[in-house]
């Protein structure tokens, strides 16, 4: 039984929970659910980025992969639905475009709703940022990777190379899309690594010397002005020392292994004395080679204070001072370098 205090729907006459409709024709009025007619998705051809409003993003994934998605933000909600679902459908038309067939699903006012919708996707490719500069040759810097008075070795050359390739990794990951390098070159001076920013220029080489030593210069050059800014080009010198790591070289009290070299002094293990000590360049006399390149060769016999070493190219036994901080046995093998006719035992 009704009395003149209901409310009734002024639409459809039922009840209604309030001065106005009732939630049947409220949702009927509603504008619940409303889709686009045709999304476009811009990727590159290169490298398979994909493009939101201004702006690049690496992706791996797959045009199958990002249709639903693509699909699902054509669909606008009204604010009070609740309990909200899509399902999606995709269909090829053609290569550059898809049909997606939405089925849209949720609460509005304690009823539940439902309906259909189709959008075209369009994808749409563009050169990204990245790739257009890498076609254009465009560079912000050089890194140009020499030894003093020397060359480099292959170790250092694949180092330098490996430290480079290991950094715009990160970048990249980072989201540094343009810190890039575009072009990596060998030649008779050394390694040339051309970038795409200052950024990863400066990291390079700071990454380069404190792994490898030396030092770095820069050297910038202005090629132009954009919206009022001059632009420059960099070129970042790093000079490897004269002397690398593991070199064994002739001091006057006998023979040492490099193991540092900054710009005052050089750090090596005293191969005479079996400690670590500093030492200054113009002490050395000369270079007999690395430890990395050392042969192996046989103790045949311990006398006294001194060994004999079987010359494993001649096979004649030469004799060397038996340091007492090595502890070798007759009968082992130890790691020599030649200095002339002599051998030079190492670590």
């Amino acid at each position: 039984m009704t009395s003149i205090t209901d409310r009734f729907c002024p639409k459809c006459g039922r009840p209604s929970e309030s001065d106005g409709l009732c939630n049947s024709c409220r949702v009927a009025e509603t504008p619940w659910a409303v889709c686009d007619a045709r999304m476009i998705s811009t990727h590159c051809p290169g490298c398979g980025a994909t493009k939101q409003v201004n702006t690049w993003t690496d992706t791996n994934l797959e045009k199958e992969e990002l249709a639903p998605d693509l699909a699902r933000k054509a669909v606008h909600f009204h604010d009070d639905v609740k309990k909200r679902a899509i399902g999606v459908e995709i269909r090829d038309i053609s290569p550059n475009r898809s049909r997606a067939r939405l089925t849209i699903t949720g609460t509005l006012y304690g009823q539940a709703v439902e309906k259909t919708c189709l959008v075209d996707l369009v994808w749409h490719k563009e050169q990204c940022d990245r790739c257009n500069r890498i076609t254009g040759s465009y560079y912000e810097g050089i890194v140009q990777v020499r030894a003093e008075e020397r060359t480099l070795s292959p170790f250092e050359m694949q180092t330098a190379a490996a430290i480079a390739t290991q950094i715009e990794d990160s970048l990249q990951a980072g989201g540094e899309r343009l810190s890039f390098i575009s072009d990596m070159t060998e030649n008779k001076d050394g390694l040339d690594i051309t970038l795409g920013s200052q950024h990863i220029g400066i990291m390079i080489v700071q990454g380069i010397t404190a792994q490898l030593g030396g030092r770095y210069t820069t050297h910038p050059k202005l090629v132009g002005e954009k919206n009022g800014r001059q632009l420059f080009r960099i070129t970042y010198l790093v000079r490897l020392p004269k002397y690398r790591r593991h070199d064994v070289v002739k001091v006057r009290r006998g023979y040492v292994e490099v193991e540092q070299v900054d710009q005052r002094n050089v750090r090596v293990f005293d191969l005479s004395e079996g400690r670590s000590r500093a030492i200054k360049e113009e002490e050395i006399q000369k270079k007999i080679g690395n430890a990395r390149d050392a042969e192996t060769a046989l103790v045949a016999y311990i006398s006294g204070g001194m060994m004999g070493i079987l010359d494993p190219l001649t096979g004649e036994t030469k004799e060397c001072q038996n340091k007492a901080w090595q502890g070798i046995s007759a009968g082992e093998n130890v790691r020599v370098l030649r200095d002339g006719d002599a051998l030079v035992v190492v670590r």
